[in-house]
């Protein structure tokens, strides 16, 4: 896993969501719905809940905000029923893409994936057509300027909880997991006290694509700007190493 920084991306992604809090905000709360409406409003019972609260604080949204959000989803039996769907296709010059969405109108959210997809050139294919080039990883990203802990005893904290890898890059530490370790994990840390930057799990590509083409690049960020917009879209996963 090492030897590939993904703290730039994380960085542009962040920066992006920081013009766009609001829309954040709302994806967080989708999540949050979902997990409530699964495994109960008590966190201390519902370790999905529990991620979906860390991630709400790693991207600074506020308690109220965030208690809000449980207890419309807890008390609210006509509250909107949002159901997961996933759409996969390939970019330009083949590059591979994974849309998560929470959705309360499937044939609404895949006319937009299908659209944004073919305003970049690209196509939506059946299911699993790109997901095997990819592996589902819990990933926690440490912002080293945040963190107080040297690599070693980062490492041995996270080993010891169940991670799979941990790697030093110039800006950040990553931690892989497996999927099922993840909330043990990041608890861990938690516990420790380590501000984490992005915690999640994700799809992470096996190798990753290059565009050359400056009319690829273009398109590629016109289908990735697209996704962004849409509202039913939780997550967007791709093989493109940026530049």
């Amino acid at each position: 896993m090492s030897g590939h920084s993904k703290f730039s991306n994380i960085k542009r992604k962040k920066e992006k969501n920081d013009a766009a809090k609001g829309k954040v905000f709302t994806r967080i709360g989708r999540e949050i719905a979902v997990a409530v409406k699964e495994g109960g409003a008590d966190p201390a019972n519902n370790s999905k809940l529990r991620d979906c609260i860390a991630k709400a604080k790693a991207n600074n949204m506020p308690n109220d905000t965030i208690d809000r959000s449980i207890k419309k989803a807890a008390g609210d039996g006509a509250a909107v029923n949002y159901v997961p769907a996933v759409y996969e296709g390939y970019g330009p010059n083949g590059t591979a893409i994974i849309v998560e969405t929470l959705t309360d109108n499937k044939n609404r959210t895949a006319s937009n994936v299908r659209n944004a997809f073919t305003k970049g050139g690209g196509n939506v294919g059946s299911q699993g057509c790109v997901s095997f080039m990819f592996d589902k990883k819990g990933q926690i990203i440490i912002d080293k300027e945040e963190c107080e802990m040297d690599f070693d005893d980062l490492m041995m904290v996270a080993l010891d909880a169940g991670a799979e890898d941990i790697s030093e890059e110039d800006d950040s530490f990553e931690v892989i997991t497996d999927p099922d370790d993840f909330s043990a994990v990041r608890e861990a840390l938690e516990k420790e006290g380590i501000p984490m930057l992005e915690a999640d799990v994700t799809m992470i590509p096996q190798t990753y694509v290059q565009l050359t083409d400056e009319q690829d690049i273009k398109m590629i960020n016109r289908t990735l700007d697209l996704l962004d917009d849409d509202d039913d879209v939780q997550n967007v996963y791709h093989n493109w190493e940026e530049a």
